[in-house]
């Protein structure tokens, strides 16, 4: 066996390119793909009778220069809106609710959003109704700001 993996390591090569591959659409990151660009570079360089320790170097090589070369240039034409997407609690900025407990001037009310509970309060200082749609139009801390909702027709 090991006779044959050493007269045949573009099998090697190409099961760390595979496994790469795999890897990267579980992750994302394109790390992994850069790896899998090295293992290919290695698969062909295996194929030209060069010695192990050779391929490696193929492949180290050809994994850095993708990694710092095509990564960043491929992360940048990818993730264009990085800076306006928003995350976390930031995201509910926008985003409608139903009231689930009534929000009054004095108290503050519970919204429900997307299956999660935010503790509410009026923009205005208005009152807003148990099963009223509202809208999200600030957040502080786990305290959502909101205002009822208008439906465009």
């Amino acid at each position: 066996m090991i006779d044959y993996l050493s007269e045949n390591l573009w099998l090697l090569w190409t099961l760390v390119c595979v496994l790469a591959l795999i890897l990267e659409v579980s992750s994302g990151t394109f790390y992994l793909l850069c790896f899998a660009v090295g293992a290919a570079g290695a698969i062909v360089s295996s194929f030209f009778g060069i010695p192990l320790w050779a391929q490696v170097l193929v492949f180290v090589i050809f994994s850095c220069l993708c990694v710092f070369c095509v990564r960043p240039v491929v992360v940048k034409y990818l993730h264009t809106d990085r800076r306006n997407r928003r995350s976390n609690a930031d995201a509910l900025l926008g985003r409608e609710g139903v009231v689930i407990e009534p929000i009054t001037a004095e108290k503050p009310g519970y919204v429900k959003i997307d299956g999660d509970e935010w503790r509410a309060v009026s923009k205005d200082g208005s009152n807003i109704d148990k099963g009223t749609i509202v809208k999200v139009v600030a957040r502080e801390s786990i305290v959502v700001t909101v205002e009822v909702a208008v439906k465009e027709d």
